[in-house]
Protein backbone atom coordinates (compact mmCIF):
# COMPACT_ATOMS: atom_id res chain seq x y z
CA UNK A 1 0.00 0.00 0.00
CA UNK A 2 2.91 2.15 0.90
CA UNK A 3 4.29 1.75 -2.66
CA UNK A 4 1.12 2.32 -4.08
CA UNK A 5 0.59 5.77 -2.15
CA UNK A 6 3.85 7.08 -3.05
CA UNK A 7 2.99 6.53 -6.59
CA UNK A 8 -0.35 7.50 -6.87
CA UNK A 9 1.26 11.22 -5.12
CA UNK A 10 3.82 11.18 -7.65
CA UNK A 11 1.33 10.92 -10.57
CA UNK A 12 -1.00 13.59 -9.67
CA UNK A 13 1.62 15.96 -9.03
CA UNK A 14 2.40 16.59 -12.86
CA UNK A 15 -1.47 16.76 -13.30
CA UNK A 16 -1.11 19.76 -15.91
CA UNK A 17 0.63 19.59 -18.46
CA UNK A 18 2.32 22.24 -20.45
CA UNK A 19 0.12 24.48 -22.07
CA UNK A 20 1.26 25.96 -25.66
CA UNK A 21 -0.06 27.99 -28.68
CA UNK A 22 -1.05 26.84 -32.33
CA UNK A 23 -4.80 27.09 -31.83
CA UNK A 24 -5.68 29.01 -34.70
CA UNK A 25 -2.76 29.52 -37.57
CA UNK A 26 -3.78 32.14 -40.72
CA UNK A 27 -2.11 31.51 -43.57
CA UNK A 28 -3.76 33.88 -45.79
CA UNK A 29 -4.22 37.67 -45.67
CA UNK A 30 -6.61 38.48 -48.51
CA UNK A 31 -9.94 36.97 -49.49
CA UNK A 32 -7.98 36.62 -52.89
CA UNK A 33 -6.29 33.57 -51.33
CA UNK A 34 -9.50 31.72 -50.27
CA UNK A 35 -10.59 31.44 -53.51
CA UNK A 36 -7.23 30.75 -55.89
CA UNK A 37 -4.86 30.10 -52.73
CA UNK A 38 -1.68 30.37 -55.28
CA UNK A 39 -1.17 33.86 -55.38
CA UNK A 40 2.74 34.05 -54.53
CA UNK A 41 3.36 35.13 -57.81
CA UNK A 42 0.57 38.01 -58.01
CA UNK A 43 0.54 41.54 -59.00
CA UNK A 44 -2.78 42.68 -57.39
CA UNK A 45 -3.14 44.49 -54.44
CA UNK A 46 -2.94 41.10 -52.18
CA UNK A 47 0.49 41.11 -53.64
CA UNK A 48 1.57 43.28 -50.48
CA UNK A 49 2.10 40.11 -48.30
CA UNK A 50 2.36 37.25 -51.03
CA UNK A 51 4.35 38.64 -53.34
CA UNK A 52 5.42 42.49 -52.25
CA UNK A 53 8.15 43.05 -55.41
CA UNK A 54 5.57 42.36 -57.76
CA UNK A 55 3.80 45.52 -56.61
CA UNK A 56 6.34 47.36 -59.25
CA UNK A 57 3.63 45.61 -62.39
CA UNK A 58 0.18 46.16 -60.32
CA UNK A 59 -2.58 45.88 -61.88
CA UNK A 60 -4.40 49.38 -62.25
CA UNK A 61 -0.47 51.22 -62.42
CA UNK A 62 -0.07 54.53 -60.93
CA UNK A 63 -2.52 55.50 -57.85
CA UNK A 64 -3.38 54.31 -54.46
CA UNK A 65 -4.47 51.00 -54.15
CA UNK A 66 -6.66 49.62 -51.43
CA UNK A 67 -8.31 46.32 -50.14
CA UNK A 68 -10.40 45.58 -46.64
CA UNK A 69 -11.18 41.94 -46.16
CA UNK A 70 -13.26 40.04 -43.38
CA UNK A 71 -13.08 36.66 -42.66
CA UNK A 72 -15.06 33.98 -40.71
CA UNK A 73 -13.23 30.59 -39.64
CA UNK A 74 -14.43 28.00 -37.54
CA UNK A 75 -12.73 24.91 -36.69
CA UNK A 76 -12.70 21.66 -34.50
CA UNK A 77 -10.26 19.63 -33.18
CA UNK A 78 -10.66 15.91 -31.94
CA UNK A 79 -8.23 13.63 -30.43
CA UNK A 80 -9.47 10.22 -29.75
CA UNK A 81 -7.41 9.12 -27.02
CA UNK A 82 -7.51 5.14 -26.22
CA UNK A 83 -6.35 4.13 -22.70
CA UNK A 84 -7.29 0.85 -20.60
CA UNK A 85 -7.63 3.12 -17.27
CA UNK A 86 -9.68 5.39 -18.28
CA UNK A 87 -13.08 2.63 -18.32
CA UNK A 88 -12.44 3.94 -14.39
CA UNK A 89 -13.91 7.08 -15.21
CA UNK A 90 -17.86 7.63 -13.75
CA UNK A 91 -18.47 9.26 -16.70
CA UNK A 92 -16.62 7.11 -19.10
CA UNK A 93 -19.51 3.97 -19.52
CA UNK A 94 -16.74 1.73 -18.91
CA UNK A 95 -14.91 2.61 -22.41
CA UNK A 96 -11.12 2.86 -22.69
CA UNK A 97 -11.44 5.00 -25.81
CA UNK A 98 -12.50 8.22 -25.15
CA UNK A 99 -13.05 11.27 -28.01
CA UNK A 100 -11.39 15.08 -27.17
CA UNK A 101 -12.82 17.48 -28.88
CA UNK A 102 -12.07 21.17 -29.10
CA UNK A 103 -14.17 23.82 -30.85
CA UNK A 104 -12.33 27.13 -31.94
CA UNK A 105 -14.21 30.02 -33.98
CA UNK A 106 -13.15 33.29 -34.69
CA UNK A 107 -16.15 35.13 -36.20
CA UNK A 108 -14.38 38.28 -37.52
CA UNK A 109 -10.48 38.23 -38.77
CA UNK A 110 -10.31 41.37 -40.61
CA UNK A 111 -7.07 42.59 -43.01
CA UNK A 112 -6.04 45.60 -44.87
CA UNK A 113 -3.56 45.88 -47.54
CA UNK A 114 -2.90 49.57 -49.22
CA UNK A 115 -0.31 50.46 -51.93
CA UNK A 116 0.91 53.93 -53.94
CA UNK A 117 2.64 53.49 -57.17
CA UNK A 118 4.48 56.24 -58.19
CA UNK A 119 6.26 55.36 -61.46
CA UNK A 120 9.08 52.60 -60.66
CA UNK A 121 8.39 53.52 -56.55
CA UNK A 122 5.64 51.47 -54.78
CA UNK A 123 5.02 52.08 -50.96
CA UNK A 124 3.33 49.65 -48.98
CA UNK A 125 1.32 48.51 -45.93
CA UNK A 126 -0.57 46.10 -44.04
CA UNK A 127 -2.36 45.35 -40.89
CA UNK A 128 -3.84 41.92 -39.94
CA UNK A 129 -4.52 38.97 -37.53
CA UNK A 130 -1.66 37.24 -39.07
CA UNK A 131 -1.99 34.81 -36.85
CA UNK A 132 -4.92 33.13 -34.27
CA UNK A 133 -8.02 35.18 -33.77
CA UNK A 134 -10.13 33.43 -31.94
CA UNK A 135 -10.57 30.71 -29.26
CA UNK A 136 -10.63 27.30 -28.92
CA UNK A 137 -12.25 25.68 -25.88
CA UNK A 138 -12.28 21.63 -25.04
CA UNK A 139 -15.27 21.35 -22.47
CA UNK A 140 -13.75 17.69 -21.05
CA UNK A 141 -10.12 18.92 -21.08
CA UNK A 142 -7.96 16.15 -22.77
CA UNK A 143 -6.61 12.92 -22.49
CA UNK A 144 -2.98 14.38 -20.52
CA UNK A 145 -5.26 16.01 -17.96
CA UNK A 146 -7.43 12.66 -17.12
CA UNK A 147 -4.88 9.76 -18.22
CA UNK A 148 -3.01 11.07 -14.76
CA UNK A 149 -6.31 10.92 -12.93
CA UNK A 150 -7.54 7.83 -14.47
CA UNK A 151 -3.98 5.61 -12.57
CA UNK A 152 -5.84 6.31 -9.43
CA UNK A 153 -7.61 3.07 -9.39
CA UNK A 154 -4.95 1.03 -10.64
CA UNK A 155 -2.68 2.38 -7.73
CA UNK A 156 -4.94 2.38 -5.46
CA UNK A 157 -7.01 -1.01 -5.92
CA UNK A 158 -5.24 -2.27 -2.58
CA UNK A 159 -7.33 0.31 -0.85
CA UNK A 160 -10.38 -0.55 -2.66
CA UNK A 161 -10.84 2.49 -5.20
CA UNK A 162 -11.97 1.42 -8.46
CA UNK A 163 -13.87 4.17 -9.85
CA UNK A 164 -13.09 8.04 -10.49
CA UNK A 165 -14.06 11.59 -11.57
CA UNK A 166 -13.19 14.87 -12.48
CA UNK A 167 -13.99 18.04 -13.79
CA UNK A 168 -11.42 19.10 -16.52
CA UNK A 169 -11.51 22.24 -18.98
CA UNK A 170 -9.24 23.97 -21.04
CA UNK A 171 -9.73 26.97 -22.95
CA UNK A 172 -6.96 29.10 -24.95
CA UNK A 173 -6.72 32.32 -27.30
CA UNK A 174 -4.07 33.39 -29.73
CA UNK A 175 -3.45 36.81 -31.38
CA UNK A 176 -0.41 37.77 -33.62
CA UNK A 177 -1.07 41.17 -34.72
CA UNK A 178 1.05 42.15 -37.90
CA UNK A 179 1.68 45.62 -39.52
CA UNK A 180 4.14 45.85 -42.23
CA UNK A 181 5.17 48.41 -44.34
CA UNK A 182 7.76 48.12 -47.21
CA UNK A 183 9.44 49.69 -50.65
CA UNK A 184 9.17 47.72 -54.24
CA UNK A 185 11.45 49.58 -56.83
CA UNK A 186 10.82 48.46 -60.75
CA UNK A 187 14.68 47.91 -61.42
CA UNK A 188 13.88 47.29 -64.76
CA UNK A 189 11.18 46.64 -67.29
CA UNK A 190 11.73 42.80 -66.83
CA UNK A 191 12.86 43.08 -62.51
CA UNK A 192 11.72 44.32 -59.56
CA UNK A 193 12.45 44.46 -55.61
CA UNK A 194 11.04 44.69 -52.31
CA UNK A 195 12.57 45.68 -48.80
CA UNK A 196 10.83 45.77 -45.96
CA UNK A 197 9.52 44.01 -42.24
CA UNK A 198 6.63 43.61 -39.97
CA UNK A 199 6.26 44.09 -36.70
CA UNK A 200 4.36 41.36 -34.43
CA UNK A 201 2.57 41.70 -31.45
CA UNK A 202 1.27 38.75 -29.84
CA UNK A 203 -1.73 38.11 -27.30
CA UNK A 204 -2.18 35.06 -25.62
CA UNK A 205 -4.68 33.84 -22.80
CA UNK A 206 -4.70 30.26 -20.97
CA UNK A 207 -6.92 29.04 -19.01
CA UNK A 208 -7.67 25.57 -17.62
CA UNK A 209 -8.43 23.83 -14.35
CA UNK A 210 -8.89 20.34 -13.14
CA UNK A 211 -11.80 20.60 -10.20
CA UNK A 212 -13.75 18.06 -8.24
CA UNK A 213 -11.48 15.01 -8.46
CA UNK A 214 -13.04 12.29 -6.96
CA UNK A 215 -12.68 8.60 -6.31
CA UNK A 216 -15.38 6.27 -4.97
CA UNK A 217 -15.23 5.68 -1.10
CA UNK A 218 -12.96 2.64 -0.45
CA UNK A 219 -14.88 -0.73 -0.88
CA UNK A 220 -18.33 0.89 -1.79
CA UNK A 221 -19.42 2.94 -5.33
CA UNK A 222 -20.53 6.09 -3.39
CA UNK A 223 -18.03 9.11 -4.90
CA UNK A 224 -16.41 11.18 -2.33
CA UNK A 225 -13.76 13.86 -2.98
CA UNK A 226 -10.46 12.25 -3.46
CA UNK A 227 -8.69 15.38 -1.34
CA UNK A 228 -10.59 15.11 1.89
CA UNK A 229 -10.76 11.73 1.81
CA UNK A 230 -6.99 11.20 1.68
CA UNK A 231 -6.45 13.45 4.31
CA UNK A 232 -9.33 11.86 6.41
CA UNK A 233 -7.17 9.03 6.37
CA UNK A 234 -3.85 10.49 6.95
CA UNK A 235 -5.39 11.69 10.33
CA UNK A 236 -6.24 8.27 11.28
CA UNK A 237 -2.71 7.07 11.26
CA UNK A 238 0.26 7.65 13.77
CA UNK A 239 3.22 9.62 12.27
CA UNK A 240 4.94 7.96 9.88
CA UNK A 241 6.16 7.39 6.05
CA UNK A 242 2.30 6.45 5.20
CA UNK A 243 0.65 9.07 6.55
CA UNK A 244 3.13 11.66 5.04
CA UNK A 245 2.33 9.96 2.16
CA UNK A 246 -1.26 10.38 2.32
CA UNK A 247 -0.78 13.79 3.07
CA UNK A 248 1.03 14.34 0.03
CA UNK A 249 -1.93 12.44 -1.76
CA UNK A 250 -4.56 14.81 -0.29
CA UNK A 251 -2.36 18.03 -1.67
CA UNK A 252 -1.91 16.28 -5.30
CA UNK A 253 -5.41 16.24 -5.90
CA UNK A 254 -6.91 19.66 -4.56
CA UNK A 255 -7.76 21.58 -7.35
CA UNK A 256 -5.24 23.18 -10.33
CA UNK A 257 -5.97 26.13 -12.28
CA UNK A 258 -4.20 28.24 -14.45
CA UNK A 259 -4.86 31.97 -15.79
CA UNK A 260 -1.79 33.18 -17.89
CA UNK A 261 -1.69 35.56 -20.39
CA UNK A 262 1.37 36.16 -23.15
CA UNK A 263 2.32 38.81 -24.46
CA UNK A 264 5.34 39.65 -26.61
CA UNK A 265 6.44 41.30 -29.42
CA UNK A 266 9.16 41.12 -32.83
CA UNK A 267 10.36 42.50 -35.86
CA UNK A 268 10.21 40.11 -39.60
CA UNK A 269 12.89 41.50 -41.94
CA UNK A 270 10.90 40.80 -45.51
CA UNK A 271 12.35 40.72 -49.11
CA UNK A 272 11.57 39.65 -52.42
CA UNK A 273 12.18 40.01 -56.26
CA UNK A 274 9.77 39.30 -58.94
CA UNK A 275 10.26 38.84 -63.19
CA UNK A 276 7.77 39.72 -65.24
CA UNK A 277 7.96 39.09 -69.04
CA UNK A 278 5.06 39.12 -70.93
CA UNK A 279 2.23 36.61 -70.12
CA UNK A 280 4.72 35.08 -67.68
CA UNK A 281 5.25 36.44 -63.92
CA UNK A 282 7.30 34.87 -61.07
CA UNK A 283 7.62 36.05 -57.75
CA UNK A 284 10.12 34.87 -54.61
CA UNK A 285 9.74 36.24 -50.69
CA UNK A 286 11.82 35.43 -48.04
CA UNK A 287 10.74 36.00 -44.38
CA UNK A 288 13.30 35.87 -41.84
CA UNK A 289 13.69 34.35 -38.88
CA UNK A 290 11.54 36.23 -35.93
CA UNK A 291 12.93 36.53 -32.50
CA UNK A 292 10.25 37.01 -29.97
CA UNK A 293 9.41 35.83 -26.38
CA UNK A 294 6.54 35.94 -24.60
CA UNK A 295 6.00 37.01 -21.44
CA UNK A 296 3.68 35.80 -19.03
CA UNK A 297 1.47 37.96 -16.89
CA UNK A 298 -0.24 35.42 -14.44
CA UNK A 299 -3.20 36.25 -12.49
CA UNK A 300 -3.42 32.40 -10.73
CA UNK A 301 -0.97 29.16 -11.23
CA UNK A 302 -1.74 26.13 -8.23
CA UNK A 303 -0.65 23.94 -11.07
CA UNK A 304 3.07 24.02 -9.15
CA UNK A 305 4.93 24.45 -12.52
CA UNK A 306 7.19 27.49 -12.68
CA UNK A 307 7.07 27.99 -16.09
CA UNK A 308 3.92 29.94 -15.88
CA UNK A 309 4.56 31.81 -12.95
CA UNK A 310 4.34 35.51 -13.46
CA UNK A 311 6.82 37.67 -15.98
CA UNK A 312 8.18 33.98 -17.09
CA UNK A 313 9.41 34.47 -20.62
CA UNK A 314 9.09 31.41 -22.88
CA UNK A 315 10.50 31.26 -26.49
CA UNK A 316 7.95 31.40 -29.72
CA UNK A 317 9.58 32.48 -32.65
CA UNK A 318 7.82 32.75 -35.73
CA UNK A 319 9.63 30.36 -38.16
CA UNK A 320 11.75 31.72 -41.46
CA UNK A 321 9.41 31.77 -44.55
CA UNK A 322 10.52 31.13 -48.34
CA UNK A 323 7.48 31.03 -50.92
CA UNK A 324 8.21 31.04 -54.78
CA UNK A 325 5.12 31.78 -57.13
CA UNK A 326 5.12 31.35 -60.98
CA UNK A 327 1.70 32.57 -62.83
CA UNK A 328 1.03 32.33 -66.60
CA UNK A 329 -1.79 33.92 -69.22
CA UNK A 330 -3.01 30.73 -70.85
CA UNK A 331 -5.30 32.64 -72.80
CA UNK A 332 -6.90 36.57 -72.24
CA UNK A 333 -9.49 34.98 -70.43
CA UNK A 334 -7.76 32.48 -68.13
CA UNK A 335 -4.79 32.38 -65.89
CA UNK A 336 -2.94 29.58 -63.46
CA UNK A 337 -0.60 29.99 -60.69
CA UNK A 338 1.62 27.70 -58.82
CA UNK A 339 3.59 28.06 -55.48
CA UNK A 340 5.84 26.47 -53.23
CA UNK A 341 6.31 27.47 -49.53
CA UNK A 342 8.74 26.53 -46.57
CA UNK A 343 8.93 27.34 -42.91
CA UNK A 344 12.17 27.06 -41.29
CA UNK A 345 10.46 25.34 -37.86
CA UNK A 346 13.56 23.51 -37.18
CA UNK A 347 15.75 27.03 -37.03
CA UNK A 348 12.97 28.67 -34.62
CA UNK A 349 12.76 28.55 -31.08
CA UNK A 350 10.57 27.09 -29.61
CA UNK A 351 9.55 26.22 -25.41
CA UNK A 352 11.86 23.76 -24.50
CA UNK A 353 13.50 23.48 -27.31
CA UNK A 354 10.30 21.67 -28.94
CA UNK A 355 11.50 22.25 -32.56
CA UNK A 356 14.44 19.89 -32.09
CA UNK A 357 11.68 16.96 -32.29
CA UNK A 358 10.57 17.87 -35.55
CA UNK A 359 11.67 15.89 -38.43
CA UNK A 360 11.85 18.57 -41.34
CA UNK A 361 10.27 22.00 -41.71
CA UNK A 362 6.93 22.43 -43.48
CA UNK A 363 6.47 22.39 -47.37
CA UNK A 364 3.08 23.97 -49.24
CA UNK A 365 2.46 22.86 -52.72
CA UNK A 366 -0.25 25.46 -54.01
CA UNK A 367 -1.95 25.90 -57.36
CA UNK A 368 -4.87 27.97 -58.89
CA UNK A 369 -6.85 28.70 -61.96
CA UNK A 370 -9.03 31.88 -62.68
CA UNK A 371 -11.35 32.22 -65.52
CA UNK A 372 -13.09 35.48 -66.95
CA UNK A 373 -16.32 34.53 -67.50
CA UNK A 374 -18.03 37.88 -68.15
CA UNK A 375 -15.61 41.31 -68.27
CA UNK A 376 -17.42 41.93 -64.78
CA UNK A 377 -17.03 38.69 -63.40
CA UNK A 378 -14.17 36.35 -62.47
CA UNK A 379 -14.24 32.63 -61.03
CA UNK A 380 -11.84 30.62 -59.59
CA UNK A 381 -10.21 27.71 -57.71
CA UNK A 382 -7.29 25.99 -56.08
CA UNK A 383 -5.72 24.21 -53.95
CA UNK A 384 -2.93 23.47 -51.26
CA UNK A 385 -1.12 20.12 -50.10
CA UNK A 386 0.61 20.83 -46.42
CA UNK A 387 3.28 18.27 -45.25
CA UNK A 388 4.46 18.95 -41.97
CA UNK A 389 7.80 16.97 -40.64
CA UNK A 390 5.57 15.52 -37.92
CA UNK A 391 6.95 12.91 -35.13
CA UNK A 392 5.67 11.12 -32.37
CA UNK A 393 7.60 12.96 -29.71
CA UNK A 394 6.69 16.29 -31.20
CA UNK A 395 2.71 15.57 -31.04
CA UNK A 396 0.81 16.84 -28.43
CA UNK A 397 -2.82 16.76 -27.77
CA UNK A 398 -2.54 20.62 -26.26
CA UNK A 399 -1.42 21.58 -29.72
CA UNK A 400 -1.34 19.87 -32.88
CA UNK A 401 -1.48 20.04 -36.20
CA UNK A 402 -1.28 17.42 -38.74
CA UNK A 403 -0.95 17.43 -42.85
CA UNK A 404 -3.59 18.38 -44.97
CA UNK A 405 -4.89 19.15 -48.13
CA UNK A 406 -7.01 22.57 -48.43
CA UNK A 407 -9.34 23.81 -51.35
CA UNK A 408 -10.93 26.90 -52.00
CA UNK A 409 -13.32 28.80 -54.49
CA UNK A 410 -14.84 32.11 -55.50
CA UNK A 411 -15.80 35.35 -57.41
CA UNK A 412 -14.57 38.44 -58.35
CA UNK A 413 -17.01 41.20 -59.04
CA UNK A 414 -16.19 44.39 -60.68
CA UNK A 415 -18.91 47.02 -59.00
CA UNK A 416 -17.34 49.72 -60.49
CA UNK A 417 -15.08 50.96 -62.40
CA UNK A 418 -12.58 51.34 -59.78
CA UNK A 419 -14.41 48.69 -57.06
CA UNK A 420 -14.47 45.19 -56.72
CA UNK A 421 -15.55 42.83 -54.68
CA UNK A 422 -14.54 39.74 -53.69
CA UNK A 423 -16.32 36.32 -52.26
CA UNK A 424 -14.96 33.07 -51.42
CA UNK A 425 -15.29 29.86 -49.26
CA UNK A 426 -11.98 27.54 -48.02
CA UNK A 427 -11.88 24.31 -46.08
CA UNK A 428 -9.29 22.04 -44.84
CA UNK A 429 -9.55 17.83 -44.93
CA UNK A 430 -7.03 17.36 -42.22
CA UNK A 431 -4.61 13.96 -42.54
CA UNK A 432 -5.53 11.45 -39.27
CA UNK A 433 -2.23 11.00 -37.20
CA UNK A 434 -1.85 7.96 -35.39
CA UNK A 435 0.46 7.93 -32.33
CA UNK A 436 1.00 4.53 -30.01
CA UNK A 437 2.78 4.20 -26.91
CA UNK A 438 3.94 1.47 -24.88
CA UNK A 439 4.37 4.27 -21.83
CA UNK A 440 1.40 6.47 -22.37
CA UNK A 441 2.06 10.07 -22.11
CA UNK A 442 5.55 8.94 -21.41
CA UNK A 443 4.29 8.91 -17.75
CA UNK A 444 7.42 7.11 -16.10
CA UNK A 445 9.74 9.29 -18.03
CA UNK A 446 7.70 12.58 -16.10
CA UNK A 447 7.71 11.18 -12.82
CA UNK A 448 11.64 11.34 -13.11
CA UNK A 449 11.65 14.33 -15.03
CA UNK A 450 9.96 16.13 -10.57
CA UNK A 451 12.10 13.54 -8.63
CA UNK A 452 10.76 10.60 -8.48
CA UNK A 453 13.38 8.25 -7.73
CA UNK A 454 14.34 5.44 -9.87
CA UNK A 455 13.98 3.04 -7.81
CA UNK A 456 10.23 3.31 -7.21
CA UNK A 457 9.87 4.60 -11.23
CA UNK A 458 11.45 1.44 -12.55
CA UNK A 459 8.45 0.05 -10.17
CA UNK A 460 5.80 1.51 -12.24
CA UNK A 461 3.48 -0.60 -14.91
CA UNK A 462 4.36 0.44 -18.59
CA UNK A 463 0.63 0.98 -19.95
CA UNK A 464 0.21 1.36 -23.61
CA UNK A 465 -2.06 3.79 -25.23
CA UNK A 466 -2.91 5.57 -28.58
CA UNK A 467 -4.01 8.93 -29.64
CA UNK A 468 -5.32 9.67 -32.98
CA UNK A 469 -4.99 13.43 -33.76
CA UNK A 470 -7.44 15.07 -36.63
CA UNK A 471 -9.21 18.59 -37.48
CA UNK A 472 -11.63 20.36 -39.55
CA UNK A 473 -11.19 23.96 -40.97
CA UNK A 474 -13.84 26.73 -42.82
CA UNK A 475 -13.59 30.11 -43.98
CA UNK A 476 -15.69 32.43 -45.58
CA UNK A 477 -14.18 35.68 -46.45
CA UNK A 478 -15.61 38.67 -48.55
CA UNK A 479 -13.78 41.92 -49.52
CA UNK A 480 -13.57 45.31 -51.54
CA UNK A 481 -10.76 46.18 -53.77
CA UNK A 482 -10.59 50.10 -54.79
CA UNK A 483 -7.75 52.03 -56.56
CA UNK A 484 -8.05 55.88 -56.12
Amino acid sequence: MRKNLLIGTALLMVSIPTFAGGFLTNTNQNVLFLRMLARDASTRIDAVYSNPAGLAFIEGGDGLHLSLNIQSAYQTRQITSTFAPFAYGVQNGGNATKLFKGEASAPVIPSFQAAYKNGDWVFSGSFAVTGGGGKATFNQGLASFESIISMLPVFGQSMGINRYNVDSYMEGSQFFYGLQLGVTYKINEHFSAFVGGRMNYVNNNYTGYLRDIQINMPGTKTMVPASATFESMAAQLPDGQQKVLLGMLAKATEDKELDCDQKGWGLTPIIGLDFNWNKLNVGVKYEFNTNLNVENDTRINTTGFPAYDHGINTPSDIPGLLTVGVSYDLLPTLRASVGYHHFFDKQADMANGKQKLLSAGTNEYLAGIEWDVHKRIQISGGMQRTKYGLTDDYMEDISFVTSSWSFGFGAGIKLAKNLNLNIAYFWTNYDDYTRESSDYNNMVQKLQNIGLPESVASQLPKLPGTDVFTRTNKVFGVGIDYKF
